[in-house]
């Protein structure tokens, strides 16, 4: 069997080859059924699950419990205040976190002294607060505009760095596919969407930028005397440069996804770190579709943009022409 090494020099002289850009439609129309049921799921179930930051409410903080069990919180809460839905869960080591609608002032003590009764704790191991929904819209606000002014700037910075505009549109939209397919899977998943999950959403970001701009660098170097050569045509220097970058981009997303599994799986799951998961899944979910974003949408869609370019067309139409002629001097030569 092959090392990885190995694997990766043949990627890099074309021994061995992929057909990302070849196949883009098979590409497309997979990302198009994703990105539709990314936007179907939250929607016909119905919507996002917004934490109490956003939709505000009561919540009650209990430590020093003796057991981590939900479901005491659970009934605790449904004796006290009937028809009351509460969200128990477990924020770190011996420390319960009690979310409801909001209640009532006499509902909060009933609710309160319910809690503390159940978990055995005293009046000073057990707090209650009320969230209002303005903070949420304001976090929702902020994050929105600040989705806005990172997306234009990264077009216009890309546009000149790349002096072309049809780079910074593709790499925009893998973006957008990443955002939608992220924010998909939370909403599928029914995983309650908090302040640190915005944060990993807009951390997602930058991740995806960068692995773009290091797959781009390699295609703008591939390509840059494409137009003086025969050699191989416009999208198939860009397929190259993909392949050529392929080790790299699964090298960074493994470098950069494992620790976030860490974080998720132990963490958050094991040690029940409710702020670390809301946190950690975004990027874990984002780090892997960043990286199939870039090999898969943004690069072929590049290759795409610029082929039916005069100039390009042309050089393409004389490969194919040198190719079959050196294939018909090779079949006489044969016979």
């Amino acid at each position: 069997m092959k090392s990885f090494a190995t694997f990766g020099n043949e990627l890099y002289t074309g021994e061995r080859s992929y057909a990302f850009v070849g196949k883009r439609k098979i590409w497309f129309g997979i990302t198009g059924i994703l990105v539709l049921l990314s936007i179907l799921f939250p929607l016909l179930g119905g919507g996002f699950n917004f934490g109490i930051d956003f939709r505000g409410g009561s919540q009650f903080t209990i430590s020093e419990v003796a057991h981590t069990d939900a479901a005491i919180g659970e009934k605790a809460v449904s004796d006290a205040a009937p028809g009351t839905a509460a969200v128990v869960t477990n924020v770190a080591g011996n420390t319960m976190q009690v979310q409801t609608d909001r209640l009532s002032d006499d509902d909060t003590l009933k609710v309160k002294d319910a809690l503390k009764e159940a978990y055995g704790v005293t009046e000073d191991h057990i707090t209650s607060t009320f969230v209002g929904p303005s903070w949420g819209q304001d976090v929702s606000r902020q994050a929105i505009i600040g989705f806005i002014v990172f997306v234009l700037l990264a077009t216009v910075l890309m546009a000149l760095y790349f002096r072309t505009w049809r780079m910074s549109i593709a790499a925009v939209v893998g973006l957008m596919v990443v955002m939608v397919v992220t924010a998909g899977v939370y909403g599928a998943s029914n995983f309650e969407v908090t302040p640190s999950a915005i944060i990993g959403f807009l951390t997602i970001l930058s991740y995806s930028l960068y692995d773009t701009v290091v797959v781009f660098d390699k295609i703008r170097e591939n390509t840059a005397e494409v137009t003086k050569t025969t050699r191989r045509t416009f999208a198939e220097e860009v397929n190259l440069a993909v392949n050529q970058t392929l080790v790299r981009s699964i090298n960074t997303m493994m470098v950069a996804v494992l620790p976030v599994a860490s974080i998720l799986f132990i963490g958050a799951l094991l040690l029940g770190a409710g702020t670390l998961r809301d946190l950690s899944l975004a990027l874990f979910i984002g780090i892997i579709v960043s990286t199939f974003s870039t090999i898969f949408v943004a690069a072929p869609l590049y290759s795409w943009l610029r082929e039916r370019e005069p100039e390009l067309a042309k050089q393409a139409k004389k490969v194919h022409q040198l190719r079959a002629t050196q294939a018909a001097a090779a079949k006489v030569d044969a016979v």
